[in-house]
């Protein structure tokens, strides 16, 4: 956020549940991905619950969500947040649960998704790349509880970002769909774009000597920076 031309501010939990800072004064929120709660118990499942059950944080947060003037970005287990907050998040409805991974195993590789045409304003102007990009999680397969809404989230284009193999076709098998979500789905948004959640590390990949592989045109940042970059301009 720094490098896309941000103020970038660290905002911790207690902050927000002790009232020493409101979302009120923020335009962007960047939940990020890291072990909360170790990783277990439901990960980003617990970190919603510290919202949903605190009256404050709760109507800071829906506050922060309703307004048109700001955006969201949430990873890993930031991912797994967003998508407990849906209640919140106006257009999240038909976002899936993120649960363990059909390995039963914590994932760490470098995968391969495929932009699609959504309304996310972090991914405009990107659908159709196919980019390398770092996992690095336990609990990251998506799963709708009725099969109507995967089917709603689809035909809506709320679907941001999918695994896919090396011929960029869609990734139903192990390891290139490193954790068995349906038609390897990755990243959700919102109808208006401003809020869209993925499992996968951009902030991992904006350099590219991040990366163990990379195209060789790719001498300086990484394709995930134009995320960062179209916030910026989203906000002018």
């Amino acid at each position: 956020f720094d490098r896309a031309g941000f103020d970038a501010v660290d905002v911790h939990m207690s902050d927000i549940l002790g009232g020493r800072r409101t979302l009120a004064d923020f335009v962007g929120l960047a939940a990020c991905g890291g072990f909360s709660y170790g990783d277990v118990l439901g990960a980003g499942e617990g970190w919603a619950k510290s919202i949903l059950f605190n009256a404050r944080a709760r109507d800071d947060f829906a506050a922060f969500f309703a307004r048109s003037d700001t955006f969201t970005l949430g990873v890993c287990n930031g991912c797994q947040m967003l998508a407990n907050l849906r209640s919140l998040i106006p257009g999240a409805e038909l976002w899936p649960h993120f649960v363990q991974n059909r390995s039963e195993r914590f994932e760490a590789r470098l995968s391969l998704v495929r932009v699609e045409a959504s309304p996310s304003i972090l991914l405009a102007d990107m659908a159709g790349s196919v980019l390398p990009i770092a996992v690095a999680h336990g609990e990251g397969r998506a799963r709708w509880c009725r099969e109507d809404d995967l089917r709603a989230l689809e035909e809506t284009k709320l679907v941001g970002a999918r695994y896919v193999d090396h011929r960029g076709e869609i990734a139903s098998r192990y390891p290139q769909n490193p954790n068995g979500s349906p038609h390897g789905i990755t990243a959700v948004t919102t109808p208006d774009g401003r809020v869209t959640a993925m499992m996968p590390h951009p902030e991992r990949v904006f350099r590219a000597h991040q990366l163990s592989w990379r195209p060789t045109a790719w001498t300086a940042s990484g394709q995930c920076l134009h995320m960062f970059s179209n916030a910026r301009r989203f906000v002018g």
